[in-house]
């Protein structure tokens, strides 16, 4: 039966190929293989748009924000020495002093809350690429009396370049204290592309400590890490070493449900997709079931000539395996070339009509990434035939099972 093979793979191949007496088994053959086309493209676009929102996650929003922080609830005097001890763990690549405060930014009549950090310029660029997504300026370039607004900020109070705004801090101990207000001037733009930039800005952390109900500490010290999902277990590390007031908080806390959000839409939309490829695939039954019955008579003669079961098992296997790898080969190209334009493709759209699909108010991010992985591409096409030869399956056998005389007693 082995060595046979081979001519049950060239007449199926013949028969891939061949034009049908009925057109309508032609017609529903090309529909089954363009809906698993479509299944296997759409699956791919979709699992790296899924992907492109984790890097971006990981890349923009933890790359700006930090990924582990250590606060002390009196304020951080002797900052650079827990700085060494920290980036002392085996986790942690690096540490950066801040002060943090949280309050209005005005300008006129508009007003916008914000998260202010002061931060330390070189050992900010350690810590984080903030440097990568600001405009007009760098952190090197920052004065103490200047700031940086994210975009979502700067929009909010109409801000232009070189505007003098205003920094009121609320002191959160007494409600019948005056506000704290510091006047800056707008130096740059912060723009991620993310919800970061509605309720940022960036000052020098002499600028921030006037501000700082600890004036002359630190708010506490940001941690760069090598994986970031040990950035809890690091935490976790240094709380055991350090005295009491000391308390930290890392990225799960304050991101994580991004990132949850991101898993969890990734997983649904897939198995959505890959029901539409099963879908697909068992279009392949329907298809060879009329390609059997439409055939019998050549199956007969195939089996009159001294063809076994076997041969007529391979023979339809190897049709229907081939409209399931050129349909799954089709979409895969098709999946590969919409991964690497869908990002622009819909950046076009957007402009062309004058739209917006995704808000960073909404949305992590206000465009849609993507970003193509091999071993999705791997696993997506091996599904998908896979699925096509088990979908054979039954119709392959039904011809195989087909009698001669029966079928040349009523083939005209």
């Amino acid at each position: 039966m082995i060595s046979r093979f081979p001519l049950a793979l060239f007449i199926g191949l013949r028969y891939t190929g061949s034009r049908r007496r009925n057109q309508l088994v032609s017609f529903i053959s090309l529909i089954s293989m363009a809906g698993l086309a479509m299944g296997v493209a759409l699956l791919l676009i979709v699992l790296s748009v899924m992907n492109g929102f984790d890097k971006e996650l990981r890349e923009r929003i933890l790359g700006v924000m930090p990924q582990a922080t250590v606060f002390h609830r009196d304020g951080i005097e002797d900052w650079s020495r827990y700085q060494k001890h920290f980036e002392a763990h085996k986790n942690v690549l690096a540490g950066a002093p801040f002060v943090q405060l949280q309050g209005l930014m005005s300008l006129g009549a508009g007003v916008a809350p914000v998260n202010v950090y002061g931060v330390d310029a070189d050992a900010e660029q350690r810590v984080s690429r903030l440097n990568e997504f600001i405009k007009h300026t760098t952190l090197d370039q920052l004065a103490d009396d200047q700031i940086l607004l994210g975009s979502g900020v700067a929009n909010q109070i109409q801000a232009q370049i070189g505007d003098q705004v205003s920094l009121i801090i609320p002191d959160k101990n007494e409600a019948t204290t005056l506000p704290r207000i510091g006047v800056f001037v707008f130096a740059g733009i912060v723009d991620t592309g993310t919800e970061v930039d509605n309720a940022l800005a960036i000052t020098t952390l002499q600028g921030a400590a006037p501000l700082s109900e600890f004036s002359s500490k630190v708010s506490g010290i940001r941690l760069k890490l090598n994986d970031l999902f040990s950035a809890r277990q690091v935490i976790r590390d240094l709380m055991q070493e350090l005295s009491f007031g000391f308390y930290g908080s890392e990225w799960s806390r304050s991101h994580g449900n991004i990132f949850q959000a991101v898993q969890m839409s990734r997983q649904l939309v897939g198995l959505l997709l890959f029901l539409i490829i099963a879908i697909a695939a068992f279009n392949v039954v329907s298809t060879l079931i009329m390609v059997v019955v439409d055939k019998q008579g050549q199956i007969a003669i195939l089996r009159s000539q001294g063809a076994s079961r076997f041969d007529i098992l391979c023979i339809f296997t190897v049709q229907g395996g081939m409209i399931g790898v050129v349909g799954t080969a089709i979409g895969l190209v098709l999946g590969v070339a919409g991964s690497f334009v869908v990002t622009d493709l819909v950046a076009w759209v957007e402009r062309f009509f004058d739209v917006h699909f995704l808000a960073s108010d909404v949305y992590p991010v206000s465009y849609l990434p993507s970003d193509f992985r091999v071993s999705d591409c791997v696993n997506v096409g091996l599904t998908a035939v896979l699925m096509s030869f088990v979908a054979t399956l039954y119709p392959a056998w039904r011809a195989s099972r087909v009698e001669p005389a029966e079928a040349l007693r009523f083939d005209h």
